[in-house]
């Protein structure tokens, strides 16, 4: 098969019917009919099964692979591309923000550059202000926290080879951060230039980005746990210089000092500190835990296609 096209489902009732004839028209375009259409329902609360599964008896190229319950946008992507199996993969998203026509330019940049990966970059990131701003402060955390430099504002929509998703899918933990998986891979990619429009109200609130944050840091970068020892250090330091002006101040001065306000300050700022460096040890111990137990990061419920 020469070409496989994986989407995920999630509250895409909407959409589903244009997407499929936008997608159809833009395959056949380059491949004829030597192509597959995976829609991966991630537990959609809507109407997307029902018209994702119709869709499969008019056309043979689709398959739907209903996942259990709702697992997370990157794990469904995980799992589509698991079940892809053309020669060329095109990941994209169902919303229509992205246009199912970028593979016929994708296609063309992958040929010219003999590359592995054609991924999607906004011009301009879309969205009101805080989805900007947002987004632009996740990319510098995560560069400082993790010292990599992921490419700034990237779509889903990709472009990829074979040999390059067999790769991707050897990583095999349970925290999945699709970013970051794209970028660690390796393999010779190039970026393209697209706009992203917006059909719909983004699902990312400032909590799941909030979480986000945490997950691909963690999952990327040993530097919260490196800067616990050294801020314990300065810590240290500072209290031995502080308890030296107290024994010069006891032994050279004889007027006592009030430390009331010092002391009080002193344990709350150390106790939050504490607590702190304990949640992050913990974040830390919770991955051990979730990745020794090795569960499937999906359960698949069904797969739909024409026989």
């Amino acid at each position: 098969m020469k070409l496989s096209v994986v989407t995920t489902l999630y509250q895409s009732a909407p959409h589903i019917r244009e997407f499929h004839r936008r997608v159809e028209a833009a395959t056949k375009q380059l491949v004829g009919e030597d192509y597959e259409l995976i829609l991966v329902n991630d537990g959609s609360p809507d109407e997307s099964l029902d018209i994702a599964v119709a869709l499969t008896d008019s056309d043979s190229h689709v398959i739907v692979i209903d996942l259990s319950r709702n697992f997370g946008h990157h794990k469904a992507m995980m799992t589509g591309l698991a079940h892809a199996k053309g020669e060329l993969i095109f990941l994209i998203d169902s919303d229509l923000e992205e246009e199912p026509e970028y593979l016929a330019a994708f296609a063309e940049q992958m040929r010219c550059g003999a590359c592995d990966v054609v991924y999607g970059v906004q011009q301009q990131r879309k969205g009101g202000w805080f989805e900007r701003v947002s987004g632009e402060w996740f990319y510098r955390f995560f560069k400082v926290l993790t010292k990599t430099a992921l490419p700034r504002n990237v779509v889903t929509a990709r472009l990829m080879t074979r040999r390059y998703v067999d790769a991707l899918l050897r990583h095999e933990e349970r925290e999945v951060f699709m970013a970051g998986l794209w970028y660690i891979t390796g393999f010779s990619q190039q970026p393209h230039l697209l706009t992203k429009h917006s059909t719909s109200t983004t699902t990312y609130t400032l909590r799941r980005k909030m979480s986000l944050l945490v997950n691909s840091v963690t999952s990327f970068s040993n530097a919260p746990l490196v800067s616990i020892f050294y801020v314990g250090v300065m810590i240290s330091i500072v209290a031995v210089v502080y308890i030296s002006y107290l024994v010069i101040h006891w032994a050279f001065f004889a007027k006592a000092l009030s430390g009331w306000t010092s002391v009080m300050a002193s344990i709350w700022l150390l106790g939050g500190m504490i607590i702190s460096f304990i949640g992050v040890v913990g974040i830390y111990l919770s991955k051990i835990y979730s990745e020794t137990k090795q569960r499937p990061y999906t359960i698949v419920r069904q797969i739909y296609a024409k026989r």
